[in-house]
């Protein structure tokens, strides 16, 4: 099995260095030949006089680790009726706006996650809810509201793990964040519409209900590669091609329509490291085992040190700590004490984080260093000094963090990678694990 993930990793580098995220609607994610249509059922309306976006340079391995300022909604519309712009003046596009992966555009109204209605696990409009593929690129959603720009929530199409299913699962259509991303599975040649989405979403999509927003008029516009088009089929019908950025209006309308140049994580090394237990992966920093200030056989954010522990959900994650281009290896022996083993410890300098428990939890990095003993904020690893960028690989599913490092959720297989300092990571490190899920 361990075999296997080393060959899926490896496939998984090769494919995203040739399908990697481009920038934003603006550039090179357009197919060629297309239309401007998004490939959807439904009439189309050139947008007159659309000023197309320039094609966003890739990102460089320079990319400052501090995020800039969100993006601000462009002015909404004076009048508030007609189709999409009463005064007869068609939106067009605003200038392509720098924005860092991760990034959280607009305000939250809606939770994060699915709503009841929304996928859990079953089948949703002929989609499956599976292990993570090995590549993914995205389509982009805007929403407005009276000319707000509101937030996507995150996590949706996500299914957390549970001791039945200590992977969890995904849809092929899901987001990771706030950013108005809509991942998509890119290995199996499918297409996906809105409505699939909306559907794993739970929330409505009609010509008069955007999950919840009934305000008229309702007005989409399709980015294309730098052709803004008018979208005037059934919402549910259109279809999410890659690097589109889609802009829904909700009664008051904008005059210009949002795009970005968006710097993307770095691509997979489609070399993947073996971990071999027992070894080591990085240069030594840290002494091995538990600091003074760690856990010391008492329970630690709840979890429990025990001799002999009923071992029932059994996963493993990954974490490399990067500083100024150099490994550094993580101690073995963190949570193993000669009187207990504590729920999440480690074996070895692999960098593996193993956890063994007799009940599924939501376990984070917050709770690994606090057994550990060690500090964990943006800017304090470990005692390392620095801004911290923080990358998050789901088995070829990868994407910027730009939240609470301590809130990152450990799951099977998940690699979390901390740049701290310069030069910035040029790859993301890929893995030959030696523990099976």
């Amino acid at each position: 099995m361990l075999q296997r993930l080393g060959s899926r990793f490896v496939a998984m580098g090769l494919m995203l260095t040739v399908a990697a995220c481009g920038g934003g609607g603006g550039g090179s994610g357009a197919d060629p030949g297309s239309t401007g249509a998004n490939g959807a059922a439904g009439a189309t309306t050139p947008a007159s006089s659309s000023t197309p976006a320039s094609s966003p340079a890739p990102a460089s391995s320079s990319t400052p680790a501090s995020s800039p300022a969100p993006a601000s909604s462009p002015a909404p519309a004076s009048s508030p009726s007609g189709a999409s712009d009463a005064s007869g003046t068609t939106p067009k596009l605003a200038a392509a706006t720098p924005i860092l992966d991760g990034t959280t555009l607009g305000a939250a109204i809606w939770p994060a996650g699915v709503t009841a209605a929304g996928g859990s696990g079953q089948a949703v409009g002929g989609l499956n809810c599976a292990l993570r593929s090995t590549a993914y690129t995205y389509a982009h959603v805007s929403i407005y509201q009276n000319g707000q720009l509101l937030t996507l929530p995150p996590n949706i199409g996500m299914v957390e793990p549970t001791m039945a299913r200590p992977t969890g699962c995904a849809y092929p259509v899901h987001t990771v964040d706030s950013s108005g991303k809509i991942h998509m599975d890119a290995t199996t040649g499918a297409t996906y519409t809105l409505g699939q989405f909306f559907s794993i979403w739970g929330e409505p999509l009609s010509a008069s209900n955007i999950a919840g927003l009934t305000g008229a008029p309702i007005a989409i516009y399709v980015n294309d590669g730098g052709t803004l088009t008018q979208y005037t089929g059934a919402p549910a019908s259109l279809v999410l091609k890659p690097h589109d950025e889609i802009t829904i209006m909700v009664g008051t309308p904008v005059t210009q329509v949002p795009t970005y140049t968006w710097t993307n994580p770095p691509p997979f090394d489609p070399n993947p490291i073996s971990l071999v237990y027992g070894g080591v992966v990085g240069s030594s920093s840290w002494p091995n085992g538990t600091t003074s200030a760690g856990g010391t056989g008492t329970p630690v954010d709840g979890l429990t040190c025990a001799p002999n522990m009923s071992v029932l959900y059994h996963v493993h994650a990954h974490l490399a700590i990067i500083k100024d281009g150099q490994w550094l290896a993580l101690p073995a022996q963190v949570g193993i004490l000669s009187q207990c083993t504590y729920e999440m410890h480690t074996h070895d300098n692999t960098g593996i984080i193993h956890i063994e428990a007799p009940s599924e939890k939501t376990y984070t990095l917050g709770d690994f260093f606090d057994i550990w003993g060690e500090p964990l904020t943006n800017t304090n690893v470990a005692g390392i000094m620095g801004n911290v960028v923080a990358y998050i690989n789901d088995n070829g599913d990868s994407r910027r963090y730009m939240g609470d490092l301590r809130s990152i959720e450990l799951t099977s297989l998940r690699d979390i990678t901390l740049q701290i300092g310069t030069p910035p990571v040029s790859t993301l490190a890929t893995y030959s694990w030696y523990e099976p899920q």
